[in-house]
């Protein structure tokens, strides 16, 4: 049964996406315009209480959290395509600690720079240039441990790639390629390697090409 996946244009979905190409899983996009607040529709509450996206239906079974559902799809096909997950319990537990790093270091000051940056007028955000260098700021602390980190293995949770460096994609080509902050990935030797290398993957560029976001 083809998954549905709602929401395909925004960034947190574009997460699921990935993954489900990289395992090679079928898929139909069901489009949710959160500039007009479709995401607070009565009939999407009913398969997202909290009203964002992205959401999952995959037959009777319904999921939401985009990192929630990449391990769901990289665990339910994990003999399909890509490994994402690792090949061993240590393995794992460093994709899902940099899955937990990019969650909750990379994505709260990376969120509120494109809010403050690119999206603010859209849901009603007055840009607080104050707000976007504090969080840059916080940005460039993460960056330099990511460098440390990538001195010493290709990708985040090893020499493989997994849904850690999945879940950056969307955030990190907005700091590129939209709010003129390129410099915080190529200031660093090891993260700019590793951005060309994830953002080159023909997964990346067949959902950043169908599905461009609203900005």
């Amino acid at each position: 049964m083809v998954v549905k996946v709602y929401g395909p244009h925004c960034a947190s979905t574009k997460r699921v996406l990935v993954c489900l190409v990289e395992k090679g899983v079928e898929f139909e996009v069901v489009p949710v315009d959160v500039t007009k607040g479709e995401q607070k529709d009565p009939e999407y509450l009913k398969l997202q209480p909290f009203g964002v996206v992205p959401v999952i239906k995959d037959g009777d079974y319904t999921l939401y959290e985009s990192r929630a559902i990449m391990r769901y799809y990289a665990e339910k096909y994990r003999s399909q395509g890509v490994e994402l997950l690792g090949r061993t319990a240590e393995e794992r537990g460093l994709v899902e600690q940099w899955l937990e790093v990019e969650a909750h270091n990379f994505q709260p000051p990376a969120y509120e720079l494109a809010m403050h940056v690119l999206f603010g007028p859209i849901f009603g955000i007055t840009p607080d240039p104050k707000v976007a260098e504090e969080n840059e700021a916080k940005l460039v602390k993460v960056l330099d441990i990511y460098e440390d980190r990538l001195s010493k293995s290709k990708y985040l949770a090893g020499d493989f790639f997994s849904i850690a460096d999945i879940s950056h994609l969307p955030f990190t080509d907005y700091i590129v390629n939209k709010m003129e902050k390129e410099y915080l990935i190529r200031e660093r030797k090891h993260v700019s390697g590793w951005w060309d290398d994830i953002s080159s993957r023909p997964s990346w560029k067949k959902v950043i090409d169908l599905y461009r976001p609203p900005i």
